[in-house]
This record gives structure tokens, sequence and C-alpha cells, in this order.
């Protein structure tokens, strides 16, 4: 059966009450609100994050404010040089293009209601990360195995995150070789696969 990630990524739409999982990081997005559905304004979504479980590395929203409210259990957060310890009823916010992670700091699942303004394309981003993830692409820490798959989705999603102490600019600058090479192996790919169709249809006919 088609996981909900990769149908949604297939199809470019996550609707509200969607739930996808990523199962190497443990993180689970539950959405309530989406870029369609707020007319981009607002992406809100339930989150859960298993014991243990910790967002892949730091990374900076470069236009986007986001806000995370605990529910459930104990969160760590990293935001900028600060250090934080929240517990349901806290609020952490935080600004355009201050870095920031987060782990779980319980024993239990660790459960928050996150807003992103505005919504801009992460929850495609969420979905791409989530169905890469099932599909076996992903370290154990969360990140593409494949360099050149890193590079690509770095590059299609920095308006929505970068690394810390990289711009947008600069990070386009050092990943534009490896995403001319993942380009070509994709061109490359489709091109073979055109082939292969060709030749079984000669071969049919």
């Amino acid at each position: 059966m088609e996981s909900l990630a990769k149908a949604a990524f297939t199809d470019g739409m996550i609707s509200p009450g969607q739930t996808v999982e990523n199962p190497v990081t443990g993180e689970r997005f539950t959405f309530t609100d989406t870029a369609a559905s707020s007319g981009g304004e607002l992406l809100a979504f339930d989150f859960g994050l298993r014991p243990g479980g910790a967002v892949p590395l730091p990374h900076v929203h470069p236009v986007q404010t986001e806000r995370f409210e605990v529910v459930d259990g104990r969160v760590t957060f990293r935001v900028g040089r600060r250090k934080i310890q929240a517990e349901p009823g806290d609020v952490v916010e935080v600004e355009p293009g201050v870095a920031h992670s987060f782990a779980n700091a319980g024993e239990g699942e660790a459960r928050m209601r996150v807003e992103v303004r505005p919504a801009l394309a992460m929850e495609d981003m969420f979905a791409e990360v989530v169905a890469m993830a099932e599909a076996g692409r992903m370290n154990r820490r969360g990140m593409p195995r494949n360099l050149l798959d890193l590079a690509t989705l770095a590059r299609k999603y920095d308006q929505e995150a970068h690394a810390p102490l990289l711009g947008v600019r600069l990070q386009r600058v050092l990943l534009a070789p490896l995403v001319f090479l993942g380009r070509h192996r994709r061109l490359g790919r489709t091109a073979a696969l055109a082939g292969a169709a060709a030749a079984v249809g000669g071969v049919v006919a």
C-alpha cells in the first residue's frame, strides 16, 4: 500500500487531518492547517516525537517564524546560543534567521503544537523527507545517504530551511555543482527508462 507521505509528495497536496511519520527520526506530523487551506498564511500541525528522537541538524528558516507549544513530555531546544528546557504549557518562538534544533528530553513521547508563518512549501519538504526515509534513502541521523540527494533537497527547499552560518546565496553557490550532477543523473535515468520502454514496445510489435 502506498504511504501517505509518498502519495502526498506525488500528488503535490497535503490535506488537513493527514498524518505522516518519519520512521528514522521518530517525527510524526498531523496537519491542521496547510498552505492551501490558509491561503499560504499558516502551516500548523500536531507534532509527536518518540523518546530519543531529535531534529537531525540545527537549521535556519530565513523568512518564517516558528512557534512551538509543548503539550506533553519534555523537549530540549537550542535557539541561537540559548538552551531551553520546555515542559507542557511552555511556548518557544523562533524568529526568522535564528538557528535552532530540538530533541525529546523525556522518557515518553513528546507532543507539541507547531505553527509556521508563512507556510511556503514546508509541508512539501516534510512529505518528501518522510517519503525518502520510508524508501530507505536516509541514514540513521535522518540525512540523505546520497550526497546528490542532499544537495538537491537543500537547493529545492532553501527558502524553507538552510544550514546555520550559511546564507541562502552562499549555500546555493556551494551546492551548485552537486545540484547540476543530480539533475543530469535524473535526466539520464529518464532517458534510459524511455529507451527501455521503446525497446520493449519494438519487441512486442
